[in-house]
């Protein structure tokens, strides 16, 4: 028995002290260990994110109708597979490469030379990899503004060109080292970045496209068209609103930085506060309170936060939150009602409208050089600018390629495609096999 415990100490003490030793013939340091956290953080960061894809599938699908459930999912999926290749041929290099004139990088297409310009301490295919998961996001906001009308490969080919060009650009000015940059502009994680890029862009094709057949009436009303399973559309929500912790806190890009426990409250305070937000408006308002505003609510908090999510304190996260929950149920009736603009999701009022608005909002509440704590009115001027910039940007170009695809090949899918569901017309099969409506 001696010996058998002995022998036991033995192999515990050779599993502690080999690695230890194997470890300092390494040559670790406090930091390579640094280096080696900033990492493995941002890859968890960017699986987080990636996992937001589902979450806007789930949104998306919910939101719409059964027919047409299975060709959104489609949409999702091909927006992160065809965006990953093309970004890391072409979108990367626009966004990070060497530039001269703040506008667009210039070199390191398909990942070829180096990117020491950046500064990174770790390699480069973690910050591709990051990178990579945000410009999914960008493209895949699109997809729900669009939904149950626009056919599959024309939808394809925008999605390919927004994460190849229009979204590398935008990131470039502000991320990339850009003109923007220069400025000064704050967008830590995206409100403008990633959100309004896709916000605007979703603007356009919808208005484009043009409302879903019965959406209005011949005197102009809107009727509601209900989603098919407000369930599905919650549950996206919440995986939302759980990936966007690596949206913003691993906008750090270091498992060290003390900002994250920070950014992490705000996040979740923000979302907090756009669900109640927008419950309470829509409560008082429409003498119910209704389910799908105060999901949009939710996102809308956590868009309108993530540009100052490093920038304002809690109480500041609050009042963003609030305020975006209220605007996006303003905004979504104004565009659905005063300028027949049909969006089945709300992705251009969250995405569009409340990624602005957020991002003007650092101008107002950043501890640091906002104008409500002192630091006049500089940095609320840049944010504006920024906002106008991308805008103009993003709107001009995408009306020149959706403009371009509905020349060569069409947008829309034919009426009795729209009628019959684009699961069955497009993709040869629906998602509810065994469903049918029987009169």
């Amino acid at each position: 028995m001696k010996r058998k415990n002995i022998f036991i100490l033995g192999i515990a003490l050779l599993m502690v002290l080999i690695p230890r030793a194997v470890w300092a013939s390494e040559g670790a340091s406090p930091e390579s260990n640094a280096i080696a956290i900033d990492a493995v953080w941002t890859l968890l960061a960017a699986f987080l994110v990636m996992f937001m894809q589902p979450g806007f599938a789930l949104v998306e699908a919910g939101f719409i109708r059964a027919k047409n459930a299975a060709n959104i999912i489609m949409k999702n999926v091909m927006d992160f597979a065809a965006g990953s290749i093309v970004y890391f041929l072409i979108g990367f290099a626009i966004m990070f490469g060497i530039d001269k004139a703040g506008i667009i990088g210039l070199s390191g297409f398909g990942m070829s030379g180096t990117f020491e310009h950046l500064g990174l301490s770790f390699p480069i295919w973690v910050f591709l990899m990051f990178q990579t998961v945000f410009a999914a996001t960008a493209a895949t906001i699109v997809s729900g503004a669009v939904a149950e009308r626009i056919k599959f490969g024309s939808y394809l080919i925008f999605s390919v060109l927004i994460t190849a060009v229009i979204y590398p650009v935008v990131g470039h000015w502000i991320w990339g080292g850009g003109w923007l940059a220069s400025l000064g502009m704050i967008d830590f994680a995206g409100s403008t970045v990633v959100h309004s890029v896709g916000g605007w862009a979703a603007l356009v094709g919808a208005f484009l496209l043009g409302p879903r057949l019965g959406k209005y009436s011949k005197d102009g009303k809107a009727a509601a068209i209900p989603g098919h399973n407000i369930t599905l559309a919650a549950l996206g929500v919440f995986i939302l609103w759980f990936g966007w912790f690596g949206f913003n806190c691993g906008s750090t890009v270091s498992g060290t930085s003390p900002d994250i426990g920070l950014i992490a409250v705000n996040t979740n305070i923000a979302a907090a506060a756009g669900a109640v937000g927008a419950m309470l408006y829509s409560w008082i308002k429409y003498r119910k309170p209704d389910v799908t505003f105060t999901l949009n609510g939710a996102l809308a908090g956590l868009v309108g936060i993530t540009a100052g999510c490093a920038s304002v304190n809690p109480m500041g996260a609050i009042i963003i939150g609030l305020l975006a929950g209220v605007l996006v149920t303003v905004s979504v009736q104004f565009l659905d009602n005063k300028l027949r603009i049909d969006d089945p999701v709300g992705a251009i009022s969250v995405h569009g409208v409340c990624g602005a608005f957020g991002t003007a909002m650092v101008g107002l509440l950043a501890v640091d050089g906002g104008l409500f704590y002192g630091g006049g009115a500089s940095l609320l001027l840049t944010q504006i600018i920024g906002i106008a910039a991308v805008f103009v940007w993003v709107i001009v170009a995408s009306f020149i390629v959706f403009g371009a695809i509905k020349a060569v090949m069409g947008l829309r899918v034919s009426e009795e495609e729209e009628l019959g569901g684009l699961d069955i017309n497009e993709h040869g099969m629906n998602a509810y096999a065994d469903f049918m409506i029987k009169s």
